[in-house]
């Protein structure tokens, strides 16, 4: 009987378990992976085991770096499927709405602050980068609280983008281009801080009539 017991024990602590991961739906699943794949990130750039690599004019690529730039792309392409799935199967759920920027942030960041451990980003960038995302979340906050939903605007969808190509060819230290030594890496470094600086400004103008009712 206590055989019986136990098993009817770890058949229900199952069923709640995959029931509880069934019911958070495909969106949200991704999104979780999106998390996941954080750590595997950061440990591909900071734990060094070059067991490959290459040089092209004095600039070195690894293949944990090769590596960590896929795994970047796969993670970063998941932020516009998981919302794209929300929206087209009707399960956008106030879990997915606050689960999603946090997973944003977290990949953003956790990159970004590996890249300055790595001597291949000033520090003044990320700070910059980081700043403007919990700023605009506050607006947000702010403006969910008055019952307003700021949506993406297309200029921070080019700041999105903008970063995502920046810190692939920063992670890669700057391969292709070191080929033709066009320092792609470094374009695409300021022009990711100037529209960082504008989608945030461009925020805060649009939205200031959410602070002055908080006011």
């Amino acid at each position: 009987m206590g055989e019986s017991f136990c098993a009817s024990t770890d058949v229900a602590t199952n069923y709640a378990t995959n029931g509880a991961w069934v019911r958070l739906g495909l969106a949200n699943r991704i999104t979780i992976a999106r998390i996941f794949f954080v750590p595997v990130i950061v440990f591909l750039l900071l734990v060094r085991y070059d067991f490959w690599s290459f040089t092209i004019n004095h600039r070195t690529t690894t293949g944990s770096e090769v590596i960590a730039a896929l795994v970047f792309i796969i993670a970063a392409s998941t932020d516009g499927i998981d919302g794209y799935i929300a929206r087209k199967s009707k399960t956008i759920t106030n879990f997915g709405k606050f689960l999603d920027p946090l997973a944003d942030k977290l990949l953003i960041s956790a990159v970004l602050i590996s890249l300055v451990e790595m001597q291949r980003l000033s520090a003044w960038v990320t700070i910059i980068i980081i700043s403007r995302e919990f700023a605009v979340t506050g607006l947000r906050l702010v403006a969910a609280a008055e019952g307003t939903v700021i949506a993406a605007s297309k200029l921070a969808k080019w700041k999105t983008f903008s970063q995502i190509v920046a810190m692939v060819a920063l992670i890669l230290n700057n391969f292709p281009f070191s080929y033709v030594k066009v320092p792609f890496d470094s374009i695409m470094v300021y022009l990711m801080v100037v529209l960082t600086v504008l989608s945030g400004v461009d925020y805060f103008i649009k939205n200031r009539g959410a602070i002055d009712a908080r006011s």
